[in-house]
């Protein structure tokens, strides 16, 4: 039988979103299943055969997975023991001499992952050029190995000064310990980081070692059940950076999939948008969780080459997306002043929201959607789910009204308000922050709860239109299904941009470009099919901070490189900071490139009349800026035609999510399915 289906699937902190697609005619169908922590494996195979579908018939599975994010977060990883160059032992203890809330004189980092007594210097020394200063001492590698696994060591991380501009040492470091213990996870810098900043390049290499084991022993166990069923083909899984790796890679490299989750949507939103032709866009995504948004400039998806998971950095290229904790699980609490707080802790799968039934005590924002009305208890989940409205009820006035001394309606707004002015602050950070106007944009709202909030928290920024894509719920992870294999390369080289040294950078460039293509050629790709681009990351001499520009396909030559190059640079500083000098001398810091095997994304058909027509229902909702509940229809998103236009209140139910349409907006369904909400006075 031939192949002829590919799966998508993302694990999010409630619920495991599944998305079939017939590779043939472009249908899609989709699933839903708790995302229990401890049983992820068999949740999966749950969900993947809730389709109906043979086996043999899937040709590919796509995985966005929360396992290595989960597992930093809570802090349930591997014990790691650091091999580092002698002298260099605290630098994970010291950190950065600055505070980032520079008002809290006590402020205090993380506490290292891996105790003092198990991060053990060896005697070798590399310069910043590449040269060695000092040999490595293999014995002395031997015996340390030795004395960290007397102490219950399971992951290494191998970190020298310099690695990142000659790895010899390292090479050396980590082949001598596979030759004596093969099956030990050991994690080198220059493999997970090759880029300078001592304290980063330790932090994402012991970060990489610490949660190895957990998402290599996932991996294994998944693909045992599924070639268990007959599944013979790779499993395919998502990066932070928006590419696909094989399940290999991702086993030894997991510190790439830790936003694969969110960076799926992102890519889901490019492809959307571009057939819509909207080139600015914010993407947010509502989970049980957290609330994740990202930002397409000019059809173009931000990116970045650092973050932090756990107040802790991670190097490497991904998506720039930030999470907060305002999701459908967020707790809504009062602090010791009696000041009432939405999350960022999280009832999540189990318990979850009081209103689910399931043992949850807590008061959130999806208690307070149901008791505005705007959830309908009988047909959660297209009626999978009943949903507790008097539960709900009362958790919101014993935690949160009676002691504020509050209806219960007001209780429950004042927690959607709050989230959803946590929502509109997160886009700030991205938009406005860096000098872009959200009024210039398009909101496209996706995840679970993504209707819900989307119109009140573009009324915040004055956002003009706000798109809700089909099966918003799963949107990531059909997003996951138009991601390609992708291979990122990195070095730093702090060099001037100038003549007189390009010609050390071309080198360089070619050399990694190479190793990219090479990469992403391992995973089935013709070398003549690969696309590739390349990347420096800039600076103003003298500076402490760098922007990164891409260097055009045609830019072949040093010239062209050297004025293209300073052109974008300057550009983008000015739109950044405000100012830039095109005269001023620049140095050059990384060099990037980027290789790409592209995967057929799935075709967006035409809706046509739907087979029943809307017969819409009513029931009172409440909309605090209208003066409390208001008579309120209710339609279900299949019944919609194309063209179809609703006038607020209103709201659109389907199986997997809520869509609300405030008083002063209208809801259009487009030519795609999609809903297109907008103020009617704006």
């Amino acid at each position: 039988m031939q192949a002829k289906y590919r799966v998508a699937v993302d694990v999010g902190g409630t619920f495991m979103d599944f998305v079939l697609m017939d590779e043939q005619t472009g249908e899609i169908r989709i699933e839903k299943v708790a995302s229990i922590s401890d049983q992820l494996p068999s949740q999966f195979m749950k969900g993947l055969t809730a389709f109906g579908v043979g086996i043999d018939a899937i040709a590919r599975i796509f995985h966005g997975m929360t396992v290595g994010v989960n597992a930093l977060i809570q802090e349930r990883g591997a014990k790691v023991g650091l091999i580092t160059t002698k002298g260099f032992r605290d630098v994970l203890e010291m950190g950065r001499g600055g505070r980032k809330p520079v008002y809290d004189f006590v402020q205090k980092g993380p506490p290292p992952l891996v105790e003092r007594y198990l991060r053990r210097e060896v005697t070798e020394r590399m310069s910043f050029k590449g040269e060695v200063l000092e040999p490595i001492d293999l014995n002395e590698v031997d015996r340390e190995v030795d004395y960290l696994l007397s102490k219950g060591v399971e992951a290494l991380a191998i970190t020298f000064l310099h690695a990142y501009a000659h790895p010899s040492h390292e090479i050396a470091a980590r082949d001598r310990i596979l030759s004596r213990y093969p099956l030990l996870p050991v994690s080198v810098s220059h493999e997970i980081a090759a880029e300078w900043r001592e304290y980063e390049r330790t932090s994402t290499t012991v970060l990489n070692a610490f949660i190895q084991p957990i998402v290599r022993g996932y991996l294994d166990k998944l693909q045992q059940k599924l070639t268990k069923i007959g599944y013979q083909q790779p499993l395919a899984i998502m990066q932070s950076n928006g590419g696909v790796a094989d399940a290999r890679t991702a086993g030894i490299k997991p510190i790439r999939t830790l936003m694969s989750g969110p960076a799926g949507g992102v890519i889901g939103a490019k492809f959307l948008c571009s057939l819509l032709g909207y080139k600015n866009v914010i993407c947010t995504d509502v989970g049980g969780t957290s609330y994740d948004v990202a930002i397409i400039e000019d059809g173009k998806i931000l990116e970045r080459s650092q973050t932090e998971i756990a107040r802790r950095p991670v190097l490497g290229s991904l998506i720039d997306v930030i999470s907060i904790g305002a999701g459908g699980g967020s707790i809504a609490w009062l602090d010791h002043r009696n000041g009432l707080q939405v999350g960022p802790q999280s009832a999540g799968a189990s318990p979850g929201p009081v209103c689910f039934g399931r043992g949850g005590t807590e008061p959130t924002t999806t208690d307070a959607h149901l008791v505005l009305g705007r959830l309908d208890p009988e047909y959660f989940l297209g009626g999978r789910m009943k949903l507790d409205l008097a539960g709900a009820k009362k958790a919101i006035e014993d935690r949160i009204a009676k002691p504020l001394g509050i209806s219960v309606e007001t209780a429950a707004h004042g927690i959607v308000a709050i989230a959803e002015t946590n929502m509109a602050n997160a886009i700030r950070t991205k938009t406005v922050a860096r000098g872009l106007d959200p009024r210039e944009f398009v909101t496209l709202a996706y995840g679970g709860g993504g209707g819900l909030f989307a119109c009140a928290v573009a009324d915040e920024l004055e956002v003009p239109r706000v798109i809700v894509p089909m099966a918003p719920a799963n949107f990531s992870a059909w997003g996951i299904l138009s991601s390609d294999y992708v291979e990122d390369e990195v070095r730093t080289k702090v060099l001037p941009f100038d003549s007189q040294h390009i010609g050390e950078t071309l080198p360089i460039l070619n050399e990694l470009s190479e190793r990219a293509v090479k990469a992403v050629a391992g995973y089935g790709f013709a070398r003549e099919d690969i696309v590739l681009l390349r990347r420096l990351d800039l600076r103003f001499e003298n500076q402490e901070y760098t922007i990164t520009v891409d260097l055009a396909p045609d830019w072949q030559n040093a010239e062209a490189i050297l004025a293209g190059a300073r052109e974008q640079f300057v550009q983008s500083h000015l739109r950044l900071y405000g100012h830039g000098d095109p005269s001023a001398n620049l140095e050059q810091v990384s060099i990037r490139c980027r290789a790409i095997g592209r995967v057929r994304a799935p075709d967006i058909a035409k809706i046509s009349a739907p087979v029943k027509a809307a017969v819409p229902k009513s029931r009172l909702v409440y909309f605090h800026n209208a003066g409390g509940a208001l008579d309120t229809r209710i339609f279900e998103r299949e019944t919609l035609a194309p063209g179809q236009k609703l006038l607020g209140p209103a709201i659109v139910d389907e199986w997997t999510m809520t869509t609300v349409v405030p008083p002063g907006w209208s809801c259009r369904c487009d030519d795609y399915g999609n809903l297109i909400l907008e103020p009617s006075g704006r």
